[in-house]
């Protein structure tokens, strides 16, 4: 593992207009871990996932990944240099097949560039990656199905899929496990489990269930504001923590 953070953010600020959303926000996300970012509903904690990959510029401050400056860098540049998201609402090809969708997150991490004089079929290793990715989604049998044809749990694992799958090694979910039921919660756990091994993971979560089995630590937002960061024992027993989500002074 890197000695330095995989995600640090100094003083990070972004306001529309008049309005703050995040107000000098600092984070350090280890390398290797699993990190979770929880807080109330209009807390910022999409805002802030929108600063780190790069949808949105921040106001002032500084967003590093591995010590390298990313403030205000494009959301492709980042992702080249390692770091890959999802999104609260699935961003799939919907008139596409399940396996067409694994391979078009594939084709640039694995050195194609578009060329008109290459066709598809023939790329023998993006079809066998293609495949292994299929079967660590346990969606091998359903490789042929339209995107748009995936039940609600299958679209959210496809989109967990096609975010690890062309080998980024910094990982931001953004609720992902929304909306689903308690068995395919369990399921999307374990799916996150395996396919964020070795690798840094940083996630959005309401459930806290999910958060105190997956997370190593967890920051807290509120207000636009990191107002604690611990293990998950540590931040049950925060005071703050616990008047942020109680609305009252904890005694």
């Amino acid at each position: 593992m890197n000695a330095s953070p995989a995600i640090r953010l100094q003083d990070v600020e972004k306001s529309f207009g008049s309005i703050r959303i995040i107000q000098g926000a600092n984070l350090e996300v280890r390398d290797g871990e699993r990190h979770a970012i929880i807080g109330p509903n209009g807390a910022g904690k999409s805002t802030l996932f929108n600063l780190i990959s790069g949808h949105l510029a921040p106001t002032s401050g500084r967003i590093e990944l591995r010590d390298r400056d990313i403030t205000g860098m494009a959301p492709y540049k980042i992702n080249r240099l390692g770091l890959s998201r999802s999104f609260q609402i699935t961003t799939l090809f919907h008139r596409m097949s399940v396996v067409e969708n694994i391979r078009c997150a594939l084709y640039y991490p694995m050195g194609y560039r578009y060329s008109f004089w290459r066709l598809c079929p023939r790329l023998k290793d993006v079809h066998e990656r293609a495949d292994e990715v299929l079967e660590r989604l346990e969606l091998t049998r359903r490789r042929d199905v339209m995107a748009g044809m995936l039940s609600y749990a299958e679209q959210r694992a496809l989109e967990i899929g096609l975010t690890v799958a062309g080998g980024a090694d910094v990982i931001l979910l953004d609720e992902p496990t929304a909306g689903m039921s308690h068995s395919e919660t369990a399921r999307a756990v374990e799916l996150i489990r395996m396919l964020s091994e070795n690798k840094t993971l940083v996630m959005v979560e309401h459930d806290m269930s999910v958060v105190f089995e997956l997370a190593d630590r967890v920051s807290v937002l509120l207000y636009g504001e990191v107002i604690a960061t611990g293990t998950p024992n540590e931040i049950k027993a925060n005071r703050r923590v616990q008047e942020a989500y109680l609305g009252v002074e904890v005694a």
